[in-house]
């Protein structure tokens, strides 16, 4: 007997949004290299990414954030182009989770969001307007979101990176 975990669900727009959600060409906006301190308005880049939602389904629901945090997503194919090229890394570690900064997440087989394996960027971290980030998810039809266990993974994932210490002097090998 197989015990089936699916990694996701399509669930209705309007649903409270939580970890794990996906948000697909979310805006993001990309300041200046400068803004001077008496200018009021500036001319901004306004990038577009698929995303997943980061910050803690709870302080989502009980709205104890002023801002949302979102990782990008890539598929997989963008990687195997450029970070495992490398003879020293592959696929089975990003697999395992030994890259740090990237996370693994599993094909997609639901209609109308099916997708091959994709890769959550840690690296590039953003915070978005919690109102704005509930209205553009409440505007569409459908979402894809992240299921548990495969959710609270990712969190563990994004934790082990962010709270990753380099030590100035290390043990030495034995």
């Amino acid at each position: 007997m197989t015990i089936e975990y699916p990694w996701y669900d399509a669930i209705n727009g309007k649903e409270e949004l939580m970890q794990g959600d996906f948000i697909e060409e979310c805006p993001l906006i990309i300041p200046p290299l400068e803004i001077p301190t008496e200018v009021n308005e500036v001319e901004a880049r306004i990038n577009k990414y698929n995303v997943v939602v980061m910050s803690q389904s709870c302080d989502i629901v009980y709205k104890k954030l002023e801002f949302i945090l979102v990782c990008p997503i890539w598929p997989l194919s963008n990687f195997e182009n450029s970070l495992l090229k490398s003879p020293k890394v592959s696929k089975e570690d990003l697999r395992k989770g030994n890259i740090s900064g990237y996370h693994l997440l599993n094909k997609c087989k639901i209609d109308g969001f099916k997708k091959d394996y994709s890769v959550v960027d840690f690296r590039s971290t953003h915070s978005v307007d919690f109102n704005f980030l509930v209205n553009l998810a409440q505007r569409k039809t459908k979402r894809l979101r992240l299921l548990p266990p495969y959710r609270e993974h990712l969190s563990q994932a994004f934790a082990r990176f962010f709270m990753r210490v380099g030590l100035p002097i290390d043990i030495p090998s034995f």
